[in-house]
């Protein structure tokens, strides 16, 4: 027994110099910057409707703290365009898309590998956000469906002229990307990103039209950070 707790502490004391030594290499990192990229969004309804990606632009402010040698957390405040584009036949003609742009604040655990110089990441969290502007462009009369001769006859209309209900999203985000460090302090970081809302834009009670609305988007940003710590 005296000589398996000799062992232990033997190995212990062995130890001690190796976790101060890991301790010692990794500092606690602060980094601020800027981001800026372009989004593809639809909506996510039920019952469906026939629609296609609208892009947008995305741009906003960035956080990130690290204090393990692969964990972390980044935080940003974006504005971002969010919408949704309907998927109508080439010989009609017509066209009408709908975008929303929000103020969102994303809080993302931020886990990355590789080394100093160049590493991979991944963010995951929850984000939320206020619509701010909603604007539509058409080039017919969606209020008045029935005086637009080639509005097809198998295309839904009532989201087309809908109010917007709740205003306040919130969803999950996710992302994929690489990073790469100049002389220490800056880095240059492209990120992949999906996101899914978990709140509805439109009214869901019983009897709505619609019983999901919801908002998803596709960004592929590029951003600078400077580290302060």
């Amino acid at each position: 027994m005296k000589r398996s707790l000799y062992c232990l502490v033997g190995i212990l004391a062995l130890l001690l110099p190796f976790r101060a030594q890991a301790q010692r290499y990794y500092s606690p990192d602060f980094s601020v910057g800027v981001r800026a990229g372009a989004t593809l969004s639809q909506m996510a309804w039920s019952p469906s409707v026939i629609q296609k990606f609208t892009p947008g632009v995305t741009l906003g402010l960035v956080a990130r703290y690290t204090e393990e040698n692969y964990f972390g957390v980044i935080g940003e405040l974006n504005l971002t365009q969010r919408g949704w584009a309907e998927s109508f036949d080439k010989e009609t003609g017509l066209e009408y898309k709908r975008q929303f742009t929000y103020v969102q604040l994303p809080v993302m655990t931020h886990i990355f590998f590789g080394s100093k110089k160049f590493r991979f990441f991944v963010n995951l969290g929850p984000e939320i956000g206020v619509m701010v502007g909603d604007k539509i462009k058409a080039n017919f009369d969606y209020g008045d469906i029935g005086s637009v001769a080639k509005f097809p006859a198998n295309h839904r209309s009532e989201q087309l002229n809908m109010e917007v209900a709740h205003r306040i999203d919130y969803g999950i985000a996710g992302g994929l990307g690489c990073e790469a460090r100049i002389k220490g302090k800056h880095s240059f970081m492209i990120e992949g990103r999906f996101y899914y809302g978990i709140g509805n834009v439109f009214s869901s009670n019983r009897g709505d039209t619609f019983g999901a609305s919801r908002g998803m988007s596709i960004e592929v940003t590029a951003a600078y950070l400077f580290r302060l710590k």
